[in-house]
């Protein structure tokens, strides 16, 4: 058995690394900074951090913001669209929506522009029926058009391909065999469900980030190469289970929430054993605020997510609001002097103006440092020597405090309480407004800068309490090495269930879940056990929206227990049932995962005997300084109470907890911060 299993996510401004020694048990962490341009010398350079001799890593898994920073930031590649003749325009034609809801304009510029997008002729209807057979004549000029045009890749879309996917898998195997690349997308291949504009934007990312993810994961995999790792790499997917890397080069948009989804999965394994069922997430790095609701150690689960205005991805992803509130988040005065907070970041180059790298611009983390919750002399990820605490408060004194007529300390303190709001607002939206009692959750905040603000969101939101974990500044990583392996299938039926054969549909479900099996034993990953999910996405006929029935059967499927599993989803959904109405299927989905074996979480247990190495440092707190305790976190011991206000400094993440709250050290290391 090969030494180590390591986790890394890479963030906008720090890669996180995760070390287990199988051999002993023990973990390590280390914090480097990502490398813009090419996360993968960062990657390296992290995992150098603990281990020196690459042979002894046997799997190393990867959380990566490759693929969202690329829609975020639209720098994916150029991507060509084969489609129906006819419709061209679906990209851009979408629901027909607007970026500000209430505005008389908007504007959207889909990720293909309008040449790429070219026609042929065919059509399929929309029972399935071939009206037009496909001209693949006119499919390989198109394609050879695309290529010489400077096209990356592209993708094969046909309108109702759901229900006859023959003349798209024709088509696609005419590109393929002229086009200079692996990057040819099939719509059906990615997405067979109804609703054509859904399916051809996550078809259409798909394309468009393909180039670019398989860039990296192959610079990735040469570096690893070089250094004679001969051990297996694993992506984490946004549903929060993992897939191989092959797999991730053919279908790179279940990435697109990687690094956020290993987070969500470690919160909820580390808040499950320690007793917490009911948590939300809150993941602050450098630049956005991740929040997740996780009820009854359940993280949340959508079909569909936009990453950006029009850039739907409609693909099982953990359900994630994100909000640009990191701590390199750059603090601000609009044009009517009110204090802004974001979205835009300092990132990790050149950072906020603490880290002397030529910024100027004040953020959350140089708010943090002059109110004294940071040390100026130990500053994470070990890249830099010391913090520049009179720049920070220089600039926030300039930037903010002469507009407001405030001092640099009030100053500092009103851009937290901004970016406070900002933060119990996304937790708001996950809870309350989703019928959740705010006070039956705990919060988890982990990321770098995520423990210092757990006070004000207790208090902000009305939440019971919050877990810090032991590691809080590389959860995502740990995540990684806990997540599963998932593969999930969707099928559009669109039937009365009067009308469906549930026999035949149970066996054609049951052969999808044999196929994936299947995939799981080929990637040569150790498993615990194999889970299968069934679902029906189904709705009484006339609605819009269906409601996801999940569904367990022996023998033959039958269409009352499809009927009954249908009422139950849909009466918990909205407390009745619409007797006399006919009920549609109009989707199934299977979900295969492969369960890696658990971590015991005694490893993170607390050392005794240790010394935390008490001091005190003044800090600023509801407009005024007092005198803080300063305790090395790790170092206390199991049953350890710390009252506030009190800081507690570890290598990966500073901890702040606010007076009238009490932090208590449990017997997995984690610290619970309850009020008094």
């Amino acid at each position: 058995m090969s030494r180590y299993v390591i986790g890394v996510d890479v963030g906008g401004t720090f890669t996180d690394v995760f070390f287990l020694d199988q051999e002993t048990g023990e973990v390590l962490t280390a914090k480097s900074p990502s490398t813009r341009g090419d996360q993968s010398k960062g990657f390296l350079t992290g995992i150098g951090m603990g281990v020196e001799d690459f042979t002894q890593i046997g799997t190393i898994i990867h959380g990566t913001t490759v693929g969202t920073n690329a829609l975020l930031e639209r720098k994916g590649a150029r991507a060509g669209i084969i489609t129906t003749e006819g419709f061209r325009d679906v990209l851009e034609m979408r629901r027909r929506d607007r970026p500000t809801t209430w505005g008389l304009r908007g504007s959207f510029e889909p990720v293909v522009d309008r040449p790429d997008r070219r026609e042929v002729p065919e059509r399929v209807l929309a029972d399935g029926t071939i009206h037009t057979r496909i001209d693949l004549e006119a499919v390989t000029a198109e394609a050879k058009a695309l290529a010489d045009s400077g096209c990356e890749s592209v993708c094969v879309f046909f309108i109702n391909g759901y229900a006859n996917a023959e003349n798209e898998a024709k088509a696609v195997e005419a590109v393929r065999s002229i086009w200079p690349n692996d990057h040819v997308t099939a719509a059906t291949e990615i997405l067979p469900e109804i609703r054509e504009f859904e399916r051809l934007s996550t078809a259409t990312l798909n394309a468009y980030l393909q180039p670019v993810v398989s860039s990296y994961l192959e610079r990735l995999q040469d570096g690893l190469a070089t250094k004679s790792f001969g051990g297996q790499v694993l992506i984490v997917q946004s549903n929060g289970g993992v897939m191989t890397v092959d797999t991730a080069k053919a279908m790179p948009v279940r990435t697109a929430l990687s690094g956020p989804a290993a987070g969500v999965i470690a919160a909820s394994e580390i808040a499950k054993a320690a007793g917490f069922p009911n948590i939300i997430t809150c993941d602050m790095g450098g630049t956005s605020f991740d929040v997740s609701l996780v009820a009854e150690g359940e993280a949340a689960l959508t079909a569909q997510t936009a990453i950006d205005f029009g850039m739907v991805v409609r693909t099982p992803m953990i359900e994630i609001t994100t909000i640009g509130a990191g701590g390199g988040s750059i603090a601000w005065l609009d044009k009517s002097g009110l204090l802004q907070v974001g979205p835009e970041s300092a990132g990790s180059d050149p950072g906020p103006v603490c880290y002397g790298l030529g910024a100027t611009r004040p953020t959350v983390t140089d708010a943090n440092l002059v109110l004294g919750r940071i040390n100026a002399d130990r500053p994470i990820g070990g890249a830099l020597d010391r913090l520049d605490t009179d720049a920070a408060r220089a600039a926030i004194q300039r930037d903010i405090g002469e507009g407001l007529g405030l001092s640099a300390e009030d100053a500092a303190e009103a851009i937290l309480r901004v970016a406070n709001a900002k933060m119990a607002g996304a937790i708001r939206l996950v809870s309350i407004e989703r019928g959740h009692e705010p006070a039956r959750f705990a919060a988890m905040p982990f990321g770098g800068g995520g423990a210092l603000h757990t006070g004000a969101l207790i208090r902000d939101v009305g939440l019971g309490s919050a877990i810090v974990p032991r590691f809080p500044g590389v959860t995502s990583a740990l995540g990684c090495v806990v997540a599963d392996m998932r593969h999930d299938r969707v099928q559009t039926v669109n039937r009365l269930l009067t009308d469906l054969d549930a026999a035949a549909t149970g066996a054609e479900m049951t052969a999808k879940a044999d196929e994936m099996e299947t995939l799981l034993d080929e990637a040569g990953v150790p498993f615990a056990g194999i889970e299968r999910r069934f679902e029906f996405d189904m709705l009484y006929l006339g609605q819009t929206h269906t409601v996801s029935a999940m569904i367990e059967w022996n023998g033959d499927l039958t269409q009352d227990a499809i009927k009954t599993a249908f009422e139950a989803a849909y009466k918990t959904t909205y407390g009745r049932l619409l007797d006399g109405i006919p009920i549609r299927v109009m989707n199934y989905r299977v979900a295969v995962t492969g369960k890696r074996p658990a971590l015991d979480m005694a490893v993170f247990a607390p050392p005794t005997g240790e010394d935390p190495q008490e001091a005190t440092r003044p800090v600023y707190v509801n407009g005024g300084w007092q005198d803080a305790r300063v305790l090395q976190r790790l170092a206390l011991p199991e049953g350890a109470s710390i009252p506030g206000p009190a800081v507690l400094e570890q290598p990966d993440t500073t901890i702040f907890i606010d007076p009238g709250l009490t932090g208590r050290v449990d017997k997995f290391g984690n610290l619970i911060i309850e009020e008094v």
